[in-house]
């Protein structure tokens, strides 16, 4: 029997590969994890048991004959706003309950033409518009370091099956933070593409100029190679048409950062960031620093305008595309849902192109300042896993909406379309996650990973797993 909290996909597909492990017991110990778990963390709206035992004897019958598949037997976790071929996607909503794809997402497709084992369609936050993975339709998800806590949003769910081990990869979509985020909360990794580097083809929109589709994982080197079958150009996403070719290997082996400049900003990124959180990070930095990094102070920007322009955009563009099912009162939709849809068709054309117009002046402010370093580092979150049902946060005695703290972190580098990376970093008193996050300059996902692999050699914070949830 496999213990999958305790070992990695890259692994996984060598054994099975290697004939040392068969695909249809791994996802066997996959399913058994689902029963056993799901029913208290909700990591999943759909469980696809059946086809995941054929899918994996399916791999188990192209490896005897002598295929090599590069994820070869990986449990597979995607988020529910992805297509999946037969299998019904409803975007965390009743809205779309009946809806059943004729085929794959295109990430999806290549993740399972690689050997990857679709084990079930991940929990989300609806229409992936939030940030707490709370669902009135299909239960709220649970944070499995402590109950009662959220896991991130909108892709809880699939943060929730790596970190108990009921999948090894996870797909999830980054429109404001919906990958890095939960990541960080749950204790796992999450990378944000380039915006066009991963076809956004067979995803449900939120935002089209913002949204971004990318791994989730146990450690950087599985991101790393979920991420080299993901990439590439795709004739049915014109934005990933720049895309360059990635390199090989994609994450050197060694932990040498000689030469690499870290900068680290004051202002927003630790001013909310609880004790906790920003001890945890600054020792990070200093883990980075002692591999060989120059770390160099920056004088970030304020996010007031790439929080203005953030809004603008998502509220105009997700008003665009969900419209009509916003309109129909019949369909399940939630009212908060349906409400924040609509809102977006109370701004005009004009404050729609301010919003793009604002997101080229932060565009060109973030091209200015990574000429004095190459990657940035700050905490993904100021704050561990929140209780759910929380809103407000007090700020000096004043009430801010939750949604601003968690996202200013993350929601400026989808506005400029640059790549960031979530890599555990420490746990509180409490035993919550704290994760750290790393951005660099668009395409340069290669630089991201290398010192997210060499940080994650030297730290062990992977090794651990929640609490209660068995080995």
């Amino acid at each position: 029997m496999i213990e999958l909290t305790q070992t990695t996909a890259r692994e996984v597909a060598r054994r099975v590969n290697a004939g040392e492990l068969k695909a249809v017991d791994v996802a066997h110990a996959a399913l058994k994890r689902i029963e056993a778990l799901d029913g208290r963390l909700n990591a999943f709206i759909t469980i696809v048991g059946e086809q995941a035992i054929r899918d994996a004897e399916a791999v188990d019958r192209a490896v005897s004959r002598g295929r090599s598949l590069p994820l070869a037997g990986v449990p597979l976790a995607v988020k529910d706003g992805f297509w999946t071929k037969g299998v019904r996607t409803t975007n965390g909503s009743m809205a779309m309950i009946d809806f059943v794809p004729e085929s794959d997402a295109e990430a999806v497709a290549r993740l399972r033409r690689a050997g990857c084992v679709l084990v079930g369609k991940a929990s989300m936050h609806e229409y992936a518009y939030g940030f707490t993975n709370e669902n009135p339709h299909f239960g709220d998800a649970v944070n499995p370091w402590l109950a009662g806590r959220i896991p991130g949003g909108s892709t809880g769910g699939g943060a929730i099956a790596l970190a108990t081990g009921m999948a090894l990869a996870a797909v999830g979509g980054d429109t404001g933070g919906s990958i890095r985020q939960p990541a960080a909360l749950c204790g796992v990794v999450g990378l944000k593409v380039t915006y066009g580097r991963v076809s956004r083809h067979g995803g449900i929109p939120l935002s089209w100029s913002m949204d971004t589709v990318g791994p989730m994982a146990r450690s950087v080197e599985d991101a790393a190679l979920m991420l080299s079958v993901m990439a590439g150009p795709d004739p049915k996403d014109r934005a990933t048409a720049l895309s360059p070719e990635l390199p090989e290997p994609l994450v050197p082996e060694g932990t040498n950062l000689a030469g690499v400049r870290v900068g680290v900003p004051g202002g927003h990124f630790f001013d909310l960031a609880e004790p906790e959180v920003a001890e945890s990070v600054r020792d990070a930095i200093e883990v980075l620093r002692g591999l060989g990094a120059a770390v160099v102070p920056v004088d970030f920007p304020k996010v007031d305008l790439a929080r203005a322009a953030h809004r603008a955009i998502i509220f105009a563009e997700a008003a665009s595309a969900h419209e009509d099912a916003a309109r129909d009162l019949d369909n399940g939709m939630s009212d908060d849902i349906r409400h924040l849809i609509l809102s977006g068709l109370f701004l005009n054309g004009d404050q729609y192109l301010d919003g793009q117009r604002a997101r080229r002046v932060v565009m060109a402010q973030y091209r200015d300042l990574w000429r004095s370093f190459d990657v940035l580092a700050t905490p993904t979150s100021p704050l561990t896993a929140t209780p759910i049902g929380l809103r407000e946060l007090a700020v000096d005695g004043t009430p801010v909406p939750l949604v601003y703290v968690y996202l200013d972190q993350t929601m400026p580098f989808n506005l400029s379309g640059q790549p960031a990376l979530s890599v555990p970093c420490g746990f509180s008193a409490a035993g919550l996650p704290i994760g750290l996050q790393l951005v660099g300059r668009p395409w340069e996902e290669p630089l991201l990973l290398r010192v997210g692999a060499a940080y994650q050699s030297a730290t062990h914070w992977m090794e651990r797993v929640p609490p209660g949830i068995g080995a």
